[in-house]
Order: structure tokens, then sequence, then C-alpha cells
């Protein structure tokens, strides 16, 4: 379970997001990180014994920065408000795989996630699971039209980069059409601050991530891993 004092640091941090502040309460975030990796490890430990492929990978390079890239955006706070956990094969934050995703935020905000977000490093992904998909739509919807699945994610996010027509090289009245709109492959479920704390966070974390295991499978089939 995720300590409550690191929901707790989380929310000071979205209160008092600004670089005094932050240092002088490090030693509360190093407390808070090493919580989220020690639940973050216990996962990994589950997965294996579904999904043994995941390994043993260092989650240490697997938990995103705290530190928000300030480039490209018009939020200048320096800070993000939630701690990030990927976890996949190849044990990199920037692989191409798909993988199982934990997000500790504070109010209802964690979330459970496994799938694809595509990048422009890995832009080529796109292309192969369009592919796999509309040459293999029997299996693809037989995986996100399980009963079970839609209960529990719906289907596959469409909340960013969702194309209005079908893709050049794709029939426009192809059964998969809707799926080759997208721009990113994932599931994701929210989970309750009260879940988030308890002792059963570990075992819903696991029982929803072996429902998502089909889709993790049949994306990294299609990209080639």
């Amino acid at each position: 379970m995720i300590e409550r004092t690191t929901l707790e640091f989380l929310r000071d941090l979205r209160r008092n997001n600004y670089k005094e502040w932050f240092h002088a309460n490090r030693a509360r975030y190093d407390a808070a990180r090493a919580d989220v990796l020690a639940n973050a490890g216990r996962l990994v430990e589950g997965i294996n014994r579904f999904d043994p492929t995941l390994g043993s990978p260092d989650l240490t390079k697997l938990i995103y920065r705290i530190n928000r890239n300030m480039r490209f955006s018009a939020d200048k706070t320096p800070y993000k408000t939630h701690f990030g956990v990927v976890m996949n094969a190849d044990g990199d934050r920037h692989s191409p795989l798909s993988g199982y995703y934990m997000h500790v935020e504070p109010d209802g905000m964690s979330v459970v996630s496994c799938g694809l977000y595509i990048t422009e490093e890995n832009a080529e992904s796109r292309n192969r699971v369009r592919q796999a998909i509309d040459n293999q739509w029997d299996e693809f919807s037989s995986i996100v039209h399980d009963p079970v699945f839609r209960e529990e994610f719906g289907d596959l996010c469409r909340e960013d980069r969702v194309l209005k027509r079908v893709p050049r090289g794709y029939a426009a009245d192809s059964p998969a059409a809707e799926y080759l709109k997208l721009h990113h492959f994932y599931v994701w479920k929210h989970l309750s601050d009260e879940l988030v704390v308890s002792d059963a966070y570990i075992s819903e974390a696991l029982r929803l991530y072996e429902l998502m295991k089909p889709l993790n499978d049949f994306l990294n089939r299609a990209i080639g891993r």
C-alpha cells in the first residue's frame, strides 16, 4: 500500500510548487519516492507470476523524474505533482515496448495503465500496431471487446490526437477503423485514495494488470518483440 504521507506530500507540493519549498521538504520527497519504488517492486514481483517476460528491471531507471520539462509548456511550475513508474521488459522508460504503468496522485487520480504511449522516438511502433490491428482484427477485437475488459476499462483511451479519418493505406470501412485512427494504444483505470492506501492496493492493481496482459502481449508482438 502507498503511505498516506506520500499522498499528503503530493497535495502539499501541488499547493507549493516552487523550488524553495521543494528543497525545504526534500526529505519528504525522498521518503515518498522510496515508498512508491517499494510498491512498484511488489507490483513487479506480482506481475512476474502471470507475465514472466517482465523480469526484474531496475525500477530506479523506470520511475519518472519529479522535475517537469518546462521548455515547451505554458505551465512553468517546476515539479510534477504525481509519481509515475513504467514497468517493461527492456527496463527503459524510453523503450518502444508496451508495458505496465503505475501512477500515484492524490484525490482519486492514481491510475493503473497498460499499453503504448507513442512518442516521436517510437513512431514506427504506431504503424506496426495499426497494421496488426487491421490484419488481426478478430484477435484484437476479442481482447478489447471481452466483457470483463469492457466492464473494467471501457475501451482504449481516446483523449489525445485521434484522427478524423482512417489513415492512408487502410479501407475506410475496415471493422478496425476506429482503432486505426488512434495515435496511442493504452487503457487505464483510476483508483481511489482509500484503495491506494489500503492493504488491498497491490492485489487489486495486479488483478487489473492481469486483465490488461492480453493487450500488452498483442502490442508487443505487433512491434516485433
